[in-house]
């Protein structure tokens, strides 16, 4: 058996490089070394070798911790809307989101393919920080999609695309004066429609479990379900807010900080699915029955919160029906014939569940 050399199996790789480098696969920056290393199914060690050829070629510059940037003559990148691809952009992997999250996506996936589009997912931690600029810099430099779907995006994000000009679609809600194209459910307006379900219901103490991290939506969120406290005949309606992070240790503090009171709420909207599921196990180990002790809505939907007993009120989306709001305003922007319409921010249909009760 002949052993071919490391040496020879680099300089295939370097041929193989080059040659995307003149297709125009990346136009500012090459992919990571382990990215490299996974999508061309070499080892690590031949990958860096292959790159120290094209460094020597003058076609690649290593820019210290930022990677390597393309700045030899290769051919420019393919234009945007010949790439024919969309980019979404998503904090961790796909099977970490929300379960109405990926299915979503993937029914954005299935959707654009018809329109002759192919989805892209991007994750990364790095893009949602605080200062994402060199990040998200990197990122549009290697990948010249058509457009990019932002998705559970920081303002820090948002700003970024913004400024920079590069065409994109929030799927969700925006921060104050961010004038990015963005579909979203209405969170405003369904927490202040499950305060007066509350209400309604004869409730008077009413708090709202939020979110620590308060995106835009669960800002929101907020303001909806104060405004639907405070503007009720109830001059005796109170709400109190409290604040989570995502995890159950976090959920329970919180619901310490509402229920160790002298006077507890007797109804609470939980604006996360995960959270309602950490709620109802808390106030249930607090000997607290949901909803004979304590009222629950469920501000999100989620195909595991129908397996619960009593079954959670919340506001149900069809995953299909929110894809096909979100590619509508996408091809507006891809086609760049009209300006994506204002948004136009859905308000999905309250399911009463058995969580919630009438108080005596």
């Amino acid at each position: 058996m002949t052993l071919i050399p490391h040496r020879t199996v680099a300089s295939q790789l370097a041929v193989q490089l080059r040659a995307e480098l003149e297709k125009g696969t990346w136009s500012g920056w090459l992919p990571s070394e382990r990215v490299l290393s996974r999508t061309l199914q070499a080892s690590r060690n031949t990958v860096r070798a292959a790159l120290e050829q094209l460094k020597a070629d003058g076609l690649i510059e290593p820019v210290r911790g930022l990677g390597n940037r393309v700045v030899g003559k290769a051919k420019p990148a393919i234009v945007e809307n010949q790439t024919r691809t969309v980019g979404v952009l998503i904090p961790e992997p796909i099977g970490h989101l929300r379960p109405l999250i990926a299915l979503w996506i993937d029914e954005l996936k299935d959707l654009l393919i018809e329109e002759g589009y192919r989805l892209r997912i991007h994750e990364g931690r790095q893009y949602y920080q605080t200062n994402p600029a060199r990040a998200l810099d990197r990122l549009i430099g290697q990948h010249a999609h058509s457009a990019w779907v932002l998705t559970l995006s920081s303002e820090a994000m948002q700003r970024w695309f913004a400024r920079r000009g590069t065409p994109c679609l929030v799927a969700g809600s925006t921060y104050p004066d961010i004038t990015l194209p963005h579909y979203d459910l209405d969170y405003r307006a369904i927490c202040r429609h499950a305060a007066g379900i509350l209400l309604r219901a004869g409730h008077r103490r009413l708090a709202l479990l939020n979110r620590e991290s308060r995106r835009a939506g669960d800002v929101d969120s907020e303001r909806g379900f104060v405004e639907g406290v405070s503007r009720s005949p109830h001059r005796d309606a109170t709400a109190a807010i409290a604040y989570h992070r995502d995890d159950v240790d976090s959920v329970a503090r919180a619901l310490r900080t509402l229920f160790d009171q002298k006077n507890p709420p007797t109804a609470l909207v939980v604006s996360n699915s995960y959270a309602y599921l950490s709620a109802a196990s808390v106030l249930a180990q607090r000997g607290l029955r949901v909803p004979q002790d304590i009222s629950l809505i469920s501000r999100d939907d989620d195909p595991f919160l129908a397996s619960l007993v009593p079954e959670p009120a919340r506001y149900r989306v069809d995953p299909h029906s929110f894809a096909k709001k979100i590619l509508g305003s996408l091809l507006q922007l891809l086609n760049r014939s009209t300006s994506p319409r204002s948004p136009v921010l859905l308000l999905p249909k309250f399911a009463a569940g058995g969580s919630t009760t009438v108080r005596p």
